[in-house]
């Protein structure tokens, strides 16, 4: 616990407070113009007091990390854990999350689409020739 009083710890609890008293305030503030007559403001009542809230999330959490770290206790998230080691041989498979696989592009080659080749070409066309217009173009705009 000693070590979320250093001055940068006292300089973000300061930060923290100032930020949500500040959210506070402008809600409050927002509240006596929405009581005045502007319905826009009824909107920004209710905002500020969520940016309020966020803030005082971000501290509760960065607290905890801090803490967790003074314990020695690893604050690593699943992502940046090291990878498995590879499976041997014969051993079932298993995923501990879903993998994304691309299809390879051959498979798209296969059915080749004539209406989409058109298009390709046109587009390349009208690359090749910046100042040219659609019209210009001597093929067959596919529809």
């Amino acid at each position: 616990m000693r070590g979320l009083w250093t001055p940068a710890w006292i300089a973000r609890h300061f930060i923290a407070l100032v930020l949500t008293a500040g959210c506070l305030g402008l809600g409050w503030w927002q509240f006596s113009r929405a009581a005045d007559g502007n319905a826009v403001s009824w909107g920004y009542m209710f905002q500020w007091p969520v940016f309020g809230g966020f803030v005082v999330f971000i501290w509760f959490r960065e607290v905890q990390v801090a803490r967790r770290r003074a314990r020695g206790e690893s604050t690593t998230t699943v992502a940046e854990e090291a990878p498995a080691a590879p499976r041997p041989a014969g051993a079932p498979v298993t995923l501990g999350r879903p993998v994304r696989v691309t299809a390879p592009a051959a498979a798209a080659q296969d059915n080749p689409d004539p209406a989409l080749d058109a298009y390709n070409d046109y587009l390349s066309w009208l690359a090749a020739h910046p100042g040219a217009r659609p019209a210009d173009y001597p093929g067959r705009i596919p529809q």
